[in-house]
């Protein structure tokens, strides 16, 4: 690719990336003054934009330590408060592990359920105090139970019991009822995530990825809704289904619930719809479904769960968790290019075992596929290259005659067989694929604390010492010696500029990504320099012969 076409190439897809993210991605409003009405709060000294951040009412914590997690349920609701996961470092020190749920430092982003009933006796809700057997547990084995009680209410009893399995992102939430009353008990079981409209830890400010609420559904299939368009009533998503996820999105993480998990039945009772609601109040954001309970006849039992997903956006894991939850890696309008290459990118990393070696295939196979393409592109570039020499003839031969200038160059391209745009349409070919290629690198938690060689130790952080960037300025400089210089001087040095301009950026970009353009750029190289030196060799021996 041509230095002039691969800086428009670049500027050109960074330039709405960025656009986008300042003028036209949704922006969360700000959280609100007033109290959340969602739950007992209480003031808490940190401030957010928009007034002071309000927290949930806090009783006892309850501790809980897995493989994968180290996690705070709160006896207030039995809310799921802190959410750590272990094999992840926060975005901000190294040394923690990544926060995904929490309740502290003006943040709020919470797992909340609870139970609703038109009729006596009054059952319990995320504000009811649970009461917790033990304030600490520890998985040993395969599978750990945290139960917590509310207190009974006119001879119902109802457990809140949380499942943790080794090895898994899943948290089945159940409750087991037992309706001790005269009467039969009919209750609606909720289930939602709550949380402020504030950027997550570690998003970046250069590129817009999404953060916000989701819905799936078999009927209307993946549905996304801005926190601005909750807020004002106007998120579009299926409201009613048996089967789907309910989710919070947001860079290489996700939680959601599970109305039907891979391999297993819908927790809709009696082929009933269970309910989707996402809302706004007062700053918090709640996406939530709603589960009817089969009436509970009086000395009966009965238990629900609804499974929680809450953790990274891994593929492979996600496809083996419910149905068309691995579209929570959302790669907006590019996703039938970004699709099927991050497949390939996956394959390819369980065939060599490295991320980085596996993104430097992938580079390698998509250039190969469009060499055709780009080999077309810099034989027109080299023969124009060729024609330098008369261009500035010309130029001195009508001066500031613009339009002369412009027959003249036409018809010296109509005698040469030279298509001006032949260097062009090549490439706008190709920008969709390196667009979505770019995407499906961007939303990679794969890459996230991924080796790749020496010093990079994670693909999905800046390179530390900016070596990479380094060389992708020299890459990009060294382009424009291969290209037909423009005629005007003042573009000719813009022209040398640029390449170190833009790849300024390149210097807060994640490894993988830089690795990629880097790779990309070097084969360019390679290839447009063969091309040259090829058309070159053919005319010095149309000269001699």
């Amino acid at each position: 690719m041509d230095s002039k076409r691969l800086i428009l190439f670049i500027a050109l897809s960074l330039g709405i990336i960025l656009l986008w993210d300042q003028y036209f991605a949704p922006k969360a409003p700000p959280v609100a003054a007033t109290q959340p009405q969602v739950a007992q709060v209480a003031p808490q000294s940190a401030a957010t934009p928009g007034g002071d951040a309000a927290r949930l009412a806090s009783g006892q914590r309850v501790k809980v330590s897995t493989d994968l997690f180290d996690a705070q349920i709160d006896t207030v609701g039995g809310d799921l408060r802190e959410l750590k996961l272990k094999a992840f470092d926060s975005a901000n020190d190294e040394k923690k592990p990544f926060e995904l749920f929490t309740d502290k430092g003006g943040r709020v982003y919470v797992a909340q359920t609870g139970l609703v009933s038109t009729a006596e006796p009054a059952l319990p809700t995320h504000k009811t105090v649970f009461s917790a057997e033990q304030t600490a547990y520890t998985l040993n084995g395969d599978s750990l139970e945290v139960r917590l009680s509310a207190p009974e209410a006119n001879g119902v009893k109802v457990d809140k019991v949380y499942v943790f399995r080794k090895g898994s992102y899943r948290v089945d939430v159940r409750y087991d009822i037992a309706n001790g009353s005269a009467k039969p008990l009919s209750t609606t079981a909720y289930y939602r995530l709550l949380r402020d409209g504030e950027t997550p830890e570690g998003e970046s400010r250069l590129t817009y990825t999404f953060t916000g609420p989701a819905v799936y559904t078999s009927e209307g299939k993946f549905q996304k809704a801005s926190f601005e368009d909750v807020a004002k009533g106007k998120a579009d998503y299926v409201k009613n289904a048996d089967n789907g996820w309910v989710a919070m999105v947001q860079h290489y993480f996700v939680s959601a619930w599970l109305l039907k998990p891979e391999g297993g039945a819908s927790v809709c009772a009696n082929d009933k719809a269970c309910r989707f609601e996402l809302k706004e109040n007062a700053g918090l954001y709640s996406a939530a479904t709603l589960v009817d309970v089969p009436a509970i006849a009086p000395g009966a039992k009965k238990s629900l769960s609804v499974p929680l997903y809450a953790g990274p956006e891994e593929y492979n894991t996600l496809v083996k968790t419910a149905e068309g939850l691995e579209l929570t890696k959302d790669y907006g309008w590019v996703h039938i290019f970004a699709s099927p290459l991050f497949w390939l990118l996956t394959k390819l990393h369980a065939l060599i075992g490295n991320w980085g070696w596996a993104i430097v295939l992938l580079t390698l196979i998509v250039k190969g596929v469009f060499y055709p393409l780009n080999a077309a592109s810099y034989r027109s570039m080299a023969k124009m290259k060729a024609l330098a020499p008369r261009l500035e003839r010309l130029k001195e031969q009508f001066g500031d005659d613009r339009m002369k200038m412009q027959q003249a160059t036409m018809e010296m391209y109509k005698v040469e067989k030279i298509n001006p745009l032949g260097g062009c349409l090549p490439i706008l070919v190709q920008i969709p694929v390196f667009i979505g290629l770019y995407w499906s690198l961007l939303a990679s938690v794969e890459l996230r604390q991924a080796d790749w060689i020496l010093w990079i130790n994670d693909l999905a952080r800046p390179d530390p010492y900016y070596v990479l960037p380094a060389l992708m300025a020299i890459t990009m400089y060294l382009q424009t010696f291969l290209n037909p210089p423009p005629a005007d001087p003042v573009q000719a040095k813009m022209m040398k500029i640029m390449p170190i301009a833009f790849s300024v950026m390149f210097f807060f970009f994640a490894s993988g990504l830089v690795l990629y353009w880097l790779v990309n750029n070097i084969l360019s190289i390679a290839q447009q320099w063969h091309v040259n030196r090829s058309i070159e060799r053919s005319r010095k021996a149309a000269l001699q012969s």
